[in-house]
């Protein structure tokens, strides 16, 4: 018997930036953990891209260093 492996697929999960008040922080969609834009220190996530339109952020990918789970940060051009 042939043994299958697996691959989870991670899932992607898309917050707007205009839906959110406050400083910004939101929970994880996943998991719950708080992902502040003021934590610099990549414990609780990490940037794993960037999309840039002009010379102005328009997207940015996180995943969450918790669940794994990955978060598309949309929003930015309509905050300016």
């Amino acid at each position: 018997m042939m043994n299958e492996v697996v691959a989870k697929k991670s899932m992607v999960y898309t917050i707007d930036l205009t839906k959110i008040d406050g400083d910004g922080s939101f929970p994880c969609p996943k998991c719950g953990v708080t992902i502040s834009p003021d934590d610099e220190s990549d414990e609780v996530y990490h940037i794993v891209e960037t999309k840039v339109v002009g010379e102005e952020l328009s997207e940015l990918t996180l995943q969450c260093n918790r669940c794994g789970s990955k978060i598309r940060l949309v929003g930015f051009l309509a905050a300016i």
